[in-house]
């Protein structure tokens, strides 16, 4: 009689396999609350006879890993000048997370120091706003109104990447080069719901446990922590603007005694006049720049006399340009159409003394 514990004793592991769930993974990883299931299967025999096959389950959760960038878009300052409305700087933010988010917006002004493309701020702008650039209608990557104002980023998707318009308003009266630095700063709230704002994401504090953590991860900001749910750069506006000095000579050129040798203001005396631009080197062009001057009442404006876009030799307005303007009793006009930085250009004209 062979003993029971005989055969027991020849109860053998025939096979062993495993079958995992195959999500789909992007470069955030797999999706936060996927579900990974693996089940092992032991088959044996018993005195050669095969026996019924055991089966044991394991499932695990993949926890939530929070990563968010915000940068600015582009690498040079936004160019603008005094009074100007709208004015516009632009920034990325991508959901490095694994799972769908919604990312509260805010911007703040720096005070002083160097802004981000150098410069020190010295000014604040107003009336700031944020606007998310739609991809599907619109000029896509430029302002317009098909643009959504928002306060924050509604159900941006794993691994997306979003633009973000903020738009603010240039006190007048700036001179070239001041500056004004601004920060966006986007946290991570719960995403799930379109249209309505999800509440602030918290990191889960202990051990992992058996249902979806979040750990946060995020790098450090201009302004905000590492692994803070949190991320945050600059950007800044420069002025540019026109600084225009306006000089006023005169010059008597003949006259009927003396001719062009050495004139005298003498009755019948013509006399030149020149208005002369200049714009400061470094700044922005100024365009139009619009001229008038009023004949003296004991002078008489010479018909077609006025030339625009002149030049100036040392001190001395040369009597040279292109032929325009106009004259309506008493006033002489005239326009030019762009004096660049650097520029110097003139409005000439001439009258006959009474």
């Amino acid at each position: 009689m062979t003993s029971k514990l005989t055969y027991m004793g020849t109860i053998g592991l025939a096979a062993f396999s495993c079958v995992a769930a195959a999500p789909a993974f992007a470069a955030a990883g797999t999706t936060a609350g996927t579900q990974i299931t693996n089940t092992a299967t032991v088959n044996y025999q018993v005195g050669g006879v095969a026996q019924g096959a055991q089966n044991a389950s394991n499932t695990i959760t993949v926890d939530r890993r929070v990563e968010l960038l915000v940068e600015e878009d582009g690498t040079t300052t936004t160019e603008v000048a005094p009074g100007q409305s709208d004015a516009i700087t632009t920034f990325r933010l991508t959901n490095k997370t694994n799972e769908v988010l919604d990312f509260a917006l805010a911007v703040s002004q720096i005070t002083g120091g160097t802004a981000a493309h150098g410069g020190t701020d010295s000014f604040n702008v107003s009336n700031v706003r944020i606007y998310r650039d739609n991809p599907t209608t619109g000029t896509v990557g430029s302002w317009d109104a098909g643009d959504a104002l928002v306060t924050y980023a509604d159900e941006v998707g794993i691994d997306a990447s979003i633009r973000l318009f903020v738009l603010a308003d240039i006190p007048a009266g700036l001179a070239t080069n001041a500056v004004a630095g601004i920060r966006l700063t986007a946290t991570a709230n719960e995403g799930g719901t379109v249209g309505s704002q999800g509440a602030l994401v918290t990191q889960t504090a202990g051990a992992n446990t058996a249902g979806k953590d979040t750990v946060f991860a995020d790098a450090a900001g201009v302004s905000d922590a590492a692994r803070d749910g949190s991320h945050s750069d600059d950007d800044d506006y420069t002025v540019k603007t026109a600084t225009l000095t306006v000089t006023k000579t005169s010059r008597v050129v003949s006259d009927p005694v003396n001719l062009t040798s050495n004139p005298k203001l003498i009755p019948g005396a013509v006399v030149e006049y020149c208005i002369a631009v200049a714009n400061a080197a470094g700044g922005a062009a100024a365009s139009p720049v619009n001229i008038t001057d009023s004949v003296p009442t004991l002078l008489t404006f010479v018909p077609g006399s006025i030339k625009l876009g002149g030049t100036v030799t040392g001190a001395t307005c040369d009597f040279n340009g292109t032929a325009g303007g106009s004259y309506a009793a008493p006033v002489v006009s005239g326009s030019l159409a762009t004096v660049a930085a650097g520029q110097t250009l003139t409005l000439v004209f001439q009258a006959t003394v009474n």
